[in-house]
């Protein structure tokens, strides 16, 4: 499949190393003033086509996962509103600033995509996960987007990566995943360590 990572973070790093692993067919897309600052992303750079424009990557996979920065993504809504992209999957993994109206990100890509499909998924684990977590215990990620066969291969596709997709409902939900995200990171901070807290869905 080919899979396209918009946004130079960790998060985007790491999610388009594990499907590459996987031997789907990944590329990134970052902005075009980007300068790679660690060395993975480096090597990326320097392998032919692996990492290109947004608009480029946007046109040229079937599956999109948003990984951007907020400062980036009226951007990238651009880039994606001037392109045809019936039938794609778009899977946004990004949370709005916190504030008192709760903004969702995932509203902003939904007006801009048209006739794709847009889910929310990978959120809960923030733009510099794996940093987050460096046990690598986190196993689950919250998922959510319309009841058609595509919400399917979003499962597949957090199961290929590695976690465990939890189901969420509509994509209206979206807020609601962005605020279990802006709870855990008040949590970190009111708890005065360098430690991140993570929540995990039990049943009982």
């Amino acid at each position: 499949m080919e899979i396209g990572i918009i946004g130079g973070t960790r998060l985007a790093l790491y999610l388009g190393d594990t499907l590459a692993s996987r031997a789907n067919d990944v590329h990134f897309g970052v902005r075009k003033d980007f300068e790679p600052k660690g060395i993975e992303w480096r090597i990326l750079k320097m392998s032919p086509g692996r990492v290109n424009t947004y608009k480029s990557v946007i046109e040229t996979s079937e599956l999109l996962l948003i990984c951007c920065e907020n400062e980036y993504l009226e951007e990238v809504t651009k880039e994606l509103s001037a392109i045809d992209l019936s039938g794609k999957i778009v899977i946004d993994c990004t949370n709005a600033a916190y504030s008192d109206s709760m903004t969702c990100n995932t509203d902003m890509l939904n007006e801009a995509v048209g006739n794709a499909h847009v889910f929310k998924a990978f959120n809960n684990l923030g733009l510099d996960y794996p940093h987050s977590d460096p046990m690598g215990l986190v196993k689950e990620t919250y998922f959510c987007g319309p009841d058609i066969p595509a919400k399917k291969t979003v499962g597949r596709l957090i199961s290929t990566i590695g976690f465990k997709g939890v189901d969420a409902g509509v994509l209206s939900n979206a807020k609601l995943l962005e605020a279990v995200f802006h709870l855990r990171k008040e949590i970190s901070q009111q708890k005065n360590e360098n430690l991140d807290y993570h929540f995990k869905l039990i049943g009982v």
